[in-house]
């Protein structure tokens, strides 16, 4: 029998899955990798400790289902996307790629908002605003604050490509990861030359443009060793990881609406065209599939619940640990002893910056009207609630477009926790459907890669043979006050703070 392996190459973890010819899921492996943060807005990672989680994740898998190489027949991919890194001519890093997380480029993203407007740049990008997260605002703070490496540049990829070439040699990207470096026209699927001008970089040190889902090549004799892996091995474009994500859950049509709550929050809508937001609220991206789009946003989701796990949480991961549980479990559980609305406790999740629709880097956590009768299980359940706000916030901003939201379908470390699943339906007065795998994204990469070998017909083939949901949350009217109270706070708290985390944002 045939089989797939997939990476999922996150912020925190790496997940590295295997399928067999049928989509189903055999065995899987986490990795987790920390993060190096010299600074309050510096956030990076070596590019060799993705690659090498990647391997340990590949080998886990194998020993644990005892396939055989030669039964591998393809690798497909799900990356995060932004984290930018460059190359040298050698074909290795010249720095700890940036993470896209970091915030240090402020000051080279409002150089490019004052050189490209903001209509501007939204309609060739789709990106509503130049922020330090993207590439092109990484790129000038290089040329800017390391300007011998800047020269040495050979090629700038993003991490799918990284891992591509460190797989087959060859330097491709695809649209789905290409659309919020904002040097890439995401209609003419072409690079945006004035920006690159602007940059001064150019074409030649960018990677090949392909879709998602297509042929690359095989493995290099030195990865197929690394990796434990057959040359025979068939490498092929996946795609970014909510973009994956939304395939996993089967979000390939209108009218379908999925948010994973990883490390990141990201929403993501399915479009046949693009639909443009005239008040420059809501991105678009490429989807996965070839002249398809996505109402596609994200921000700090799960992070901050890890953030509150890890500085806070310390018994529960010593219970959980002696229990064989996940400390996660146990928050939620604490959490569920809070009424809805946590008694007026609120807070704002923006712990890196905040995306759509308030695109504000300088925006910052906060946790508001606290009293001496809260607990710490007020202020986990204030995090669960701040996250489903944001979901409900950009639901509204689709609606004003008319875009339809009829279902949420919820995917990532997030969708396993029933308490976090019913607050999202409450909040957002939406059923929340959660799919049977939990990592999806490493099954809409091996979609791509199985569609790509002509396993399956098509991706819409292949989602419906293997896409399930196995559970459902039902908006409970009941807790419709407490949360429209709470959204409302929300988005006032943020309105009131805007100008003072502007003040304060350096």
């Amino acid at each position: 029998m045939k089989h797939i392996i997939s990476v999922d190459a996150g912020t925190t973890a790496s997940k590295i899955s295997i399928f067999n010819e049928h989509g189903q899921l055999l065995a899987k492996s986490t990795h987790e990798y920390s993060l190096i943060t010299p600074s309050p807005l510096e956030v990076e990672i070596s590019a060799d400790t993705l690659w090498r989680a990647f391997a340990a994740g590949v080998s886990d898998v194998l020993q644990k289902t005892g396939i055989g190489i030669q039964d591998v027949v393809a690798i497909g991919i799900s990356a995060q996307g932004e984290t930018l890194i460059p190359v040298g001519s050698d074909g290795k890093p010249l720095r700890n790629a940036i993470v896209w997380l970091d915030n240090r480029a402020q000051e080279e993203a409002k150089t490019l908002n004052k050189r490209f407007n903001d209509g501007t740049s939204y309609k060739i990008t789709g990106q509503v605003k130049i922020v330090p997260t993207w590439p092109a605002s990484k790129i000038l703070w290089i040329k800017r604050n390391e300007a011998d490496l800047f020269k040495k540049v050979h090629k700038y990829l993003l991490v799918e490509d990284y891992l591509i070439y460190r797989m087959t040699g060859k330097v491709v990207a695809e649209g789905s990861l290409l659309c919020s470096t904002v040097y890439w026209d995401i209609t003419k699927k072409k690079w945006w030359h004035e920006m690159l001008q602007y940059l001064d970089i150019s074409e030649d040190q960018l990677p090949e443009i392909r879709e998602s889902g297509e042929v690359i090549g095989e493995l290099l004799p030195e990865a197929a060793q690394e990796l434990g892996l057959s040359r025979n091995t068939t490498v092929c474009t996946g795609a970014l990881d909510q973009a994956a994500g939304a395939v996993g859950v089967g979000n390939i049509k209108p009218g379908i609406f999925s948010e994973n709550t990883g490390a990141a929050l990201a929403i993501c809508a399915t479009l046949e065209k693009p639909v443009f937001d005239p008040k420059l609220r809501m991105p678009i991206h490429y989807h996965a599939l070839p002249d398809r789009y996505m109402a596609h946003t994200f921000t700090t989701g799960g992070m901050v619940l890890r953030w509150f796990r890890d500085n806070f949480s310390q018994q529960e991961m010593n219970v959980a640990q002696a229990m064989g549980k996940d400390p996660y479990d146990l928050i939620g559980t604490e959490a569920t002893r809070v009424p809805p609305g946590c008694e007026g406790l609120v807070m704002l999740p923006h712990l890196q910056g905040a995306m759509a629709p308030e695109a504000d880097p300088n925006a910052k956590g906060v946790f508001f009207g606290f009293t001496l009768h809260h607990t710490r299980a007020h202020f986990a359940r204030a995090i669960m609630e701040a996250i489903a706000c944001i979901i409900r916030r950009n639901i509204e901003v689709l609606e004003d477009l008319k875009i339809q939201v009829k279902e949420i379908r919820s995917l990532g470390g997030g969708a396993r926790s029933s308490v976090w699943g019913q607050i999202k339906a409450d909040v957002t007065n939406r059923p929340v459907l959660v799919a049977t795998i939990e990592d999806a994204a490493c099954l809409g990469a091996a979609l791509l890669a199985g569609t790509a070998l002509g396993m399956f017909k098509s991706l819409q083939d292949a989602c419906q043979k293997t896409v399930t949901i196995g559970g459902r949350f039902q908006p409970i009217p009941a807790n419709a006050k407490a949360y429209d109270s709470t959204f409302r706070a929300y988005v006032e708290l943020y309105n009131s703070l805007k100008a003072l985390f502007e003040n304060t944002g350096s």
